[in-house]
């Protein structure tokens, strides 16, 4: 079936205003789709998005949804809507196909697809090998659960294209056809436990990136995750891998201090590990697996190292805020599970303060206690989830609860000492408190700054 038969005069249900709901929409309607767009919240709280849909002549439901959605040849649900709601069972028992975005984006995109999943680095390693693809010249869109909806781009992505999209459980529970030309999963840990219901639920979704793949497409797997390597993936793929760790035959290596790679019976070196700009050995990975990807493209390996020893990361990822009083702020509101927590704090070999809290998970906070001993000073937490966190690390280190980010800021800072760092590093989603990830991160950096501001005006007074 042609991508015209498959939107075009299609009577397409939207569930969800947010980013990837509207994308879906517009491009539904832009392809001669009639889509319909539904979202359990209140009007008031959806304004621009209604305003949007007035101005493209979308029909559009708000503050339930009703069996109207049941009038549609599909569905597409936009991937913060819950699976068990009502209207999706009865769409179900109907025989009523339903797609995630990335699936219908896909159907209309010309270009390759590299797929991006895994439990962390997922956006590092996606915008990294958007940074190497667009310094060699190919024309790049790097999207999906990254923020820009692969929706919002894929019509826009000719035959010589590429688009780069990260990928998420939720993403994933929905595809059908979904096939990219190179997959990646850089590795597993437990997250989402309070949606999957178990690890392997979590694990088997994450799989389901290669389970289109053909001969002559590529699925980059991490040689050093135990869970990985012990579920030996099945796929009809070549498989490459990365490590930091050893060598491997097919991929990319760390081999006397430089990052190399191993491919077509050729072997690289990229560039000296110590001169990647990105810090931590959690971002060695992530720089091993981008390579992995770009070498698919052949790409040259001066681009490669050119971009690594330049690339400064991603916001909200351990990104350096400020100094105030010689104690230094990083924000990394971005790390929404416990593993990525322990890759923060073995990448900071000052004493560390750290926030954390947020809306639970479901996966336990015992790791922390092991990476966190002889590097954590103290803890301040915040949210739905303190209580629980509390009972794991509080009888290991000193620990307070705060009532708002920025009163743990303050909190925080009153604790440190010159040298020390200040961490915020939640293991935990934002939704309790927060609209996302990144709302988190800018309010810490605003609370920052203004802890900033007011020490300098009072240092002015006292002049």
């Amino acid at each position: 079936m042609t991508v015209q038969e498959r939107i075009s005069e299609r009577t397409i249900g939207v569930i969800g205003m947010g980013r990837s709901g509207l994308s879906s929409a517009s491009l539904a309607s832009a392809l001669g789709g009639v889509p319909f767009v539904s979202d359990a919240a209140p009007a008031d709280r959806l304004a621009e998005a209604i305003t949007q849909l007035r101005q493209e002549g979308i029909a559009y439901e708000t503050d339930q949804h009703t069996d109207r959605l049941l009038k549609s040849d599909y569905i597409i649900v936009s991937p913060g809507v819950p699976p068990e709601i009502d209207i999706l069972k009865k769409a179900q028992a109907r025989g009523i196909p339903i797609f995630s975005e990335i699936e219908f984006a896909s159907w209309v995109c010309r270009g390759k697809i590299i797929g991006v999943t895994g439990s962390n680095g997922k956006t590092t390693t996606t915008t990294l090998i958007g940074e190497i693809l667009s310094a060699a010249g190919l024309d790049t869109f790097v999207c999906g659960n990254i923020g820009l909806p692969f929706a919002q781009v894929a019509d826009k992505i000719g035959k010589s294209g590429v688009a780069v999209v990260e990928v998420s459980t939720f993403q994933l529970e929905r595809i059908a056809d979904f096939a990219p030309r190179v997959a990646m999963i850089l590795n597993l840990s437990p997250d989402h436990l309070d949606r999957h219901g178990s690890f392997e639920a979590y694990k088997n979704l994450k799989y389901r990136i290669t389970e289109n793949q053909k001969s002559g497409d590529y699925l980059i797997l991490n040689a050093q995750d135990k869970e990985i390597m012990g579920d030996s993936v099945t796929t009809a793929a070549d498989k490459l891998y990365f490590t930091t760790e050893g060598e491997v035959k097919q991929g990319a290596f760390v081999k006397q201090g430089d990052l190399c790679i191993a491919h077509g019976g050729r072997g690289l070196r990229i560039v000296s590990a110590r001169d990647i700009r990105i810090p931590g050995p959690h971002n060695l990975q992530n720089a091993a697996a981008a390579v992995t990807a770009a070498t698919l493209f052949d790409v040259d390996p001066a681009i490669m190292a050119r971009v690594l020893k330049t690339f400064p990361g991603v916001e909200h990822r351990l990104e350096p805020v400020s100094r105030v009083a010689g104690i230094n702020f990083v924000n990394d509101s971005k790390a929404t599970n416990v593993d990525s927590v322990c890759y923060a704090l073995r990448s900071i070999d000052t004493r560390i303060h750290l926030i954390a809290g947020g809306r639970d998970k479901g996966a336990s906070y015992q790791p922390l206690l092991e990476h966190g001993q002889g590097r954590i000073a103290s803890i301040v937490l915040i949210g739905e989830a303190k209580e629980k966190m509390y009972d794991s690390l509080g009888r290991h280190f000193p620990t307070q609860f705060a009532d708002s980010l920025e009163e743990a800021v303050k909190v925080s800072f009153a604790q440190a000492r010159p040298g020390d760092t200040v961490l915020l590093s939640p293991a935990c989603a934002s939704f309790d408190m927060f609209d996302n990830f990144e709302q988190r991160g800018k309010l810490f950096k605003a609370a920052v700054a203004d802890l900033k501001r007011d020490r300098k005006e009072n240092e002015t007074i006292a002049d």
